[in-house]
């Protein structure tokens, strides 16, 4: 029996294999349909119906009661009297049959549901949620995992009177753990998918993700090994009965049965035909059902580990900033909606590796910010932590976040989590992968409409083509219906913004909106943002390595570099007089600020990684107007002119130089 368990162990992929993306919805009419034309999973199939049906309708197909004697009738081959024969106490073999087979197959489902239904909901919980909760039930399944489980059925038999179902009970419970690590691998690779993402930011409750975005994926792998754990049950159950334990002689059971066979095999052979058969058949029958359905539900996809070095970092030097760094073109004088400051992001065990450090900025209502600076400058990173939605083993060490007043870090997770979509929009970089492929556009928004605002079946309806229609979405009720692969980018990324939309949130962030898509396409989005701004009074934050996008949508930045803000001020400032050297090169290696027929100058080397961060100015080896006093020591963000924040101690030379 433990052999058989380690068989089913093994069968399972701990790996975390599980669809990870699918070109149409792959409903269950259409996963049966396909498995009623299979050549192995039809014949499978209708053998199981039949038997299940003829062991449920036992008392009306069995000829005689299953204990029914005939001793003019012993160890008789099959005749027209007894259709398979008897035993050595004259016993119709075909009515203990379907009589043992109530008791076989009734085990078979106590053990397979209790397995399923613990395996499954501690592996979806501890998949999705991670972090200690992941370690916690981790542990607990493998302690089940190292107990011998011939050990504890046998004490199950022995201490309560050889009770059948209380073992078929335990046998489940010892076998939720392959459940488990089927269901967990799959969730821990689906809960990093970017649509996962964008239904957390969106408001989504964590519940309705796990039932309508990550089970789907799974239940594919899950119904695989969930047929195999029925037959591999089957025969340790039938092992079990073999030798006596579980269910008490003259009741029948299947394992029972061979038992009997086995001891008149030398006066009848016949005997063990209808037993052994039937139960080799029925363990056969699951296992190649198994396998069909692995060939019928499709894709499956791996997950993979990426290991970084550590390396201690410096402290930071904290800058000065201001109350309220600047005051933007036609926005009046008012609180921050969004207030950062000091925000430090590490990763690691201990937090060792900073990839931000010493970030503040401010957002008014209803103004645009952008962040902008080269992939690997912090931008995207500052954005998740402020979300609060960090990739795993990343946390923030210190800052503060004031979002309408309130430090945004010191809330709860389901605090935070209430906060996201409802005050606080997302619009991913990837349209794409921020929709889930199973599900239409109009059934993904509505079910972020019904989260929001609770509204009937109708107005939901109503909501979602008003939605579409904001965003300018040509005929919404057509698209509402289509799977995300049936529409353009840019279509995608206009549904994106439209879900970002359905909480009817004060502040919109914007991860690289346009970077996947085309030019005519980028100003379509950009236009449309600017549009929602005005007309609904929504702040932005987008994202950005495109200095060209900020301009024409946004009325300040923050220019980042390696971790750290290098500049902050008004665009138009900004462009016409750069204060930091990589402000300056960004925009001369720009093409919306060069100069016709004149050679666009790209910046030398590449965005340290936060492991090689020097003590100094992070852009130094970088810099043309680097001089040793930029590399001795931490360069603060100072205050040159104005309002206007620079972390250089060359911005009076810059400013000098400057020929943009």
């Amino acid at each position: 029996m433990s052999n058989m368990l380690e068989t089913l162990d093994s069968v399972a992929d701990p790996s975390g294999s599980s669809p990870t993306q699918l070109p149409e919805r792959r409903s269950h009419t259409s996963v049966l349909r396909r498995l009623l034309t299979h050549p192995v999973g039809l014949p499978a199939l209708v053998f199981l119906v039949l038997v299940i049906l003829a062991v449920i309708a036992a008392p009306a197909l069995a000829p005689y009661k299953p204990q029914a004697v005939d001793f003019s009738a012993v160890l008789t081959t099959p005749t027209g009297k007894h259709l398979l024969g008897t035993d050595q106490l004259g016993r119709d073999v075909l009515s203990r049959l379907l009589y043992g087979g109530q008791i076989s197959l009734e085990g078979v489902a106590e053990t397979v549901l209790v397995a399923l239904g613990l395996g499954f909901v501690l592996g979806i919980i501890s998949g999705y949620l991670g972090g200690g909760v992941d370690a916690v039930l981790s542990r607990l399944i493998e302690v089940v995992m190292a107990v011998p489980a011939i050990v504890i059925l046998l004490m199950v038999f022995s201490v309560f009177n050889n009770n059948e179902h209380l073992a078929m009970l335990t046998l489940g419970v010892l076998s939720a753990p392959t459940i488990f690590r089927v269901t967990r691998g799959g969730a821990l690779t689906i809960r990093h998918q970017s649509y996962i993402a964008s239904a957390q930011i969106t408001g989504v409750r964590s519940f309705t993700i796990m039932v309508r975005h990550v089970v789907p994926r799974i239940y594919g792998p899950l119904i695989v090994n969930t047929s195999i754990l029925a037959g591999l049950t089957l025969g340790i159950q039938g092992g079990l009965n073999f030798i006596g334990l579980g269910v008490t002689p003259p009741a029948p059971s299947w394992g029972g049965m061979v038992a009997e066979a086995q001891q008149s095999l030398q006066e009848q052979p016949w005997l063990i035909v209808p037993s052994g058969v039937t139960t080799g058949l029925v363990i056969l029958a699951f296992v190649l059902l198994g396998d069909a359905l692995r060939d019928v539900t499709g894709e499956r996809g791996r997950g993979s580990r990426v290991s970084v070095g550590l390396r201690a970092q410096p402290e930071p030097t904290i800058g000065d900033y201001p109350r309220s760094i600047t005051e933007p073109t036609g926005i009046a004088q008012a609180e921050p909606l969004l207030s950062v400051r000091d925000l430090c992001v590490a990763f690691g065990s201990s937090a060792r590796l900073r990839v931000v450090q010493d970030v503040g900025f401010d957002v008014l209502p209803g103004e645009a910010v952008g962040i902008v600076g080269e992939s690997g400058c912090g931008k995207s990173v500052t954005a998740w932590s402020i979300l609060g939605l960090l990739a795993s083993g990343g946390q923030v060490t210190s800052g503060t976040a004031l979002f309408d007043g309130v430090d945004i870090f010191a809330l709860s997770l389901r605090e935070r989590a209430r906060l996201r979509g409802k005050q606080i929009g997302f619009v991913s970089q990837e349209p794409m992968t921020s929709l889930d492929p199973c599900f239409t556009v109009g059934d993904q928004l509505s079910e972020l409409v019904r989260t929001h605002e609770k509204l009937p079946r109708a107005a939901t309806r109503e909501r979602v083509i008003e939605l579409l229609t904001q965003v300018g979405l040509p005929d919404p009720s057509d698209v509402a219906k289509r799977y995300p692969h049936q529409i353009s980018g840019g279509m995608a990324q206009r549904v994106s913004i439209a879900a970002a939309l359905a909480g009817r949130p004060k502040l919109l962030v914007a991860d690289e909106p346009t970077t996947a898509l085309d030019v005519t396409v980028q100003a379509e989005i950009l236009e449309l943002l600017r549009t929602l701004q005005r007309e609904r009074g929504m702040a932005i934050l987008i994202i950005t390595h495109d200095l060209g996008v900020v301009a024409d949508l946004c009325s300040r930045a923050v220019v980042m570099y390696a971790g750290e803000v290098v500049e902050i001020g008004p665009v138009q400032d900004l462009v016409h007089a750069p204060l930091h050297p990589y402000t300056k090169a960004l925009l001369a290696s720009n093409p919306a600020f060069g100069k016709y027929g004149e050679p666009l100058p790209a910046i030398t080397g590449t965005v340290p990684a936060p492991a090689q961060w020097p003590i100094g100015c992070h852009f130094a080896d970088r810099c043309a107007y680097c001089i040793d006093a930029c590399t001795t020591q931490p360069i603060p963000l100072l205050i040159p002119a104005g309002q206007r924040l620079a972390r250089c101690i060359r911005t009076a030379d810059l400013l000098e130089g400057a020929n943009v």
